[in-house]
């Protein structure tokens, strides 16, 4: 039988605020040893910001780790259900080069899956 994506998918998820700093973004991904945080304004998902758009910030303003976040997430990103198969869910993130997808379910974010968690038997 096929996995789904809730079978491996991550159900503690590390958030921030659009008002957050990218400085406090990258300080909860480095505590936690994760590659991405979501940027929520209370339910609702506004955008996913990851160790990519850390090192794009970086590179493009010498004082990135004051910004907001949101000047540097990628908004509205794709999302995958609990039930979509994971090799559906890893051919999404390889055709369209993500290394972290958000689960959601009935308009709520759930989880979120990385490309690691897809690629692990």
């Amino acid at each position: 039988m096929a996995s789904r994506v809730r079978d491996v998918m991550a159900s503690r998820l590390y958030t921030v605020g659009p008002g957050d700093t990218v400085g406090e973004a990258v300080a909860l991904m480095a505590q936690n040893r994760v590659g991405s945080v979501l940027v929520m304004e209370g339910d609702r998902l506004l955008g996913i910001f990851t160790e990519r758009d850390t090192v794009r910030a970086i590179s493009q303003a010498h004082d990135a780790a004051r910004h907001e976040v949101v000047s540097w997430m990628t908004s509205d990103p794709t999302t995958v259900g609990p039930d979509t198969d994971t090799d559906e869910a890893l051919r999404t993130m390889l055709d369209r080069g993500f290394r972290h997808l958000p689960v959601v379910e009935d308009g709520k974010v759930v989880g979120i899956v990385s490309i690691r968690d897809l690629a692990e038997p």
